[in-house]
């Protein structure tokens, strides 16, 4: 256990020097935004892209293991909707909380510490896992937001949701590697050193501007946010552990790369949906901030449970 915590302490480190930065002014908010666009768009993207042109589809691609964790987190989602109703929130919060409760940092923290600690193959299974909640989850919560304030479905809900799919610059980079892979063309030297160098920037620059942007966020609601910290930490992993472990069994490195990053603390993007539609985001920023802060503990405490498969 003291060996993962040590492993995992540098990236935290990262995130802890980030929010110095953004709580003493040294970062302002518009820097943070600044760096979190170019890690977004051009840093995470490189790297993503790389991982996949390099990887095979064939051997990569495991519906079984996105069946698995797809069947885990909507248990989560269904248990933190359910919570939700009882304290009578409406559907839109209710969507808010369920993605909380489901949705990692993935892309900005998963990628780049489960890639380093479990070994480069993790990569597929993370990557089949951040594909399922860009597409899956982060679909659903446009639909019941929108659909909920519509009162109805309607075609221009499916085109948002297209649209913001096809504008997902993760997805975009992850689709176009798979298909650079498909047709097995090599990736000419420069570009390969150019996309290395670029990607290279992702993890410190993915971390530090978690940091950042943490050090603006408030902790309101905090019942509530403690609550959704302990469904992400705690019972998302436990769900997605039963559902890869017992119900549908894939091999144990799999499993465990999976579990692991079911048990990464709230992603940022949730704040961005719940501040861009107005939906309860004082409550995922605390979310976020008590997750984060946590997860120093728990991922570690997990990644030692899972190591020993």
């Amino acid at each position: 256990m003291l060996a993962i915590f040590l492993k995992t302490l540098p990236f935290f480190a990262l995130i802890g020097l980030g929010y110095w930065a953004g709580r003493t002014r040294f970062f302002s908010e518009e820097a943070t935004a600044y760096l979190t666009k170019f890690v977004f768009y051009f840093a995470l993207s490189a790297m993503l892209f790389r991982f996949a042109a390099n990887l095979s589809l064939a051997e990569v691609l495991n519906w079984r293991l996105m069946g698995a964790y797809l069947m885990g987190s909507c248990v989560i989602y269904g248990l933190a909707t359910s919570m939700a109703m009882l304290r009578k929130q409406d559907v839109a919060t209710a969507a808010v909380e369920a993605q909380c409760a489901t949705i990692g940092n993935v892309g900005f923290l998963g990628v780049p510490m489960l890639t380093l600690l479990m070994g480069p193959e993790a990569i597929g299974p993370v990557m089949l896992v951040l594909a399922v909640d860009l597409i899956v989850f982060s679909s659903l919560i446009v639909i019941l937001i929108t659909g909920s304030r519509d009162g109805r479905m309607n075609l221009a809900i499916l085109r948002t949701v297209a649209a913001g799919l096809i504008r997902n610059p993760m997805i975009v980079a992850i689709s176009l590697g798979f298909v650079w892979s498909a047709l097995a063309l090599p990736i000419p030297a420069p570009v390969n050193e150019f996309l290395a160098i670029l990607g290279g920037a992702a993890t410190p620059g993915a971390l530090f501007a978690i940091g950042a942007s943490l050090a603006s966020k408030s902790a309101e609601r905090v019942q509530v946010a403690v609550w959704l910290s302990f469904a992400k930490l705690v019972l998302h992993p436990l769900f997605v552990a039963i559902a890869v472990l017992w119900i549908l069994p894939i091999d144990p490195y799999s499993a465990s790369v999976v579990i692991a990053a079911a048990a990464l603390p709230v992603a940022g993007n949730v704040y961005m949906l719940a501040q861009h539609y107005g939906v309860a985001p004082h409550r995922v920023s605390a979310a976020i901030l008590f997750s984060t802060v946590a997860s120093i503990a728990t991922v570690s405490l997990v990644i030692a449970w899972v190591s020993q498969f």
